[in-house]
């Protein structure tokens, strides 16, 4: 059975992620991003499952970072659709709730919800870890956004479902692992690239790809910690960095960009 840390705690999105990518695992929760990329590392676990992405709040920028900084490569990608519930202890009503605590995201999914409801958010690390909070302190005030799944799992009553501003709610989780994946046929490459702070540097970064006729899916630019107000870019294309387009787009960067890294190929997400 493969060891695969997630994070957050059980009952977690991250946690149904990892189920459903890998459907039977030991399952190792992490309270901080920094945690899982470590487990990983010190090969503690086979595999690393986060958040990389909202379909309605954008990126985690913190597990962009930890990509570049850690040694290790995406092996897959999942796509959840995240359903919030207002969870509470067992006989708190509504209209009792005062305060609300989950992750800053899940607040922000449910911003319109509990804006009409009058509580004060309360940013907490992860959404299941909220609901075992209110759980173990009897706080009968207080009501956390979570899932189904982590109000069953703790005895929690479910106040209200669905309460994300937009039914359109997914989010994307990548595994990471000490290796990428076997090409499938149906792959998506990761990169992160440094550019010469001087004009068209990124067009011209990006114009190996179009000549090729390879899509790119995603570009997302992070400040450049070692000098201010510079960006590095993680672009995300279609196919297999082992495919030949791929790998001669790969090699024609390598040799014009101050600074690649290939994070990985991996099969798309269904």
């Amino acid at each position: 059975m493969v060891r695969v840390a997630y994070y957050g705690d059980v009952g977690s999105y991250s946690e149904e992620a990892s189920l459903k990518f890998f459907k039977h695992a030991e399952l190792r929760p992490c309270r901080r991003f920094k945690d899982v990329f470590d487990y990983v590392v010190s090969k503690e676990v086979d595999f690393g499952v986060v958040p990389i992405e909202n379909s309605l709040e954008g990126s985690v920028g913190e597990v962009y970072d930890l990509l570049k900084d850690f040694n290790v490569m995406i092996y897959g990608e999942v796509q959840l659709r995240i359903s919030h519930c207002l969870i509470a202890l067992p006989g708190v009503e509504l209209g009792s709730i005062k305060y609300v605590y989950s992750h800053p995201q899940a607040l922000a999914q449910c911003s319109k919800f509990l804006d009409r409801l009058g509580v004060d958010v309360v940013p907490y690390h992860s959404t299941s870890s909220a609901v075992r909070m209110i759980k173990e302190r009897g706080l009968k005030d207080s009501a956390a956004v979570g899932s189904l799944r982590a109000a069953e799992l703790y005895g929690m009553e479910v106040l209200a479902r669905d309460i994300q501003d937009n039914p359109n709610n997914y989010t994307r989780f990548l595994v990471i692992a000490l290796h990428d994946h076997e090409p499938t046929g149906n792959d998506k490459t990761s990169v992160i690239i440094g550019l010469p702070h001087i004009p068209g540097s990124l067009y011209r970064a990006l114009h190996e790809f179009a000549i090729r006729g390879i899509n790119l899916t995603k570009i997302e630019s992070r400040p450049k910690k070692e000098v201010v107000w510079e960006y590095i870019f993680f672009i995300d294309f279609e196919g297999h960095r082992l495919d030949s387009k791929c790998l001669e787009a790969l090699n024609a960067l390598r040799n014009s960009v101050p600074f690649m890294k290939v994070l990985g190929s991996y099969p798309k997400a269904t």
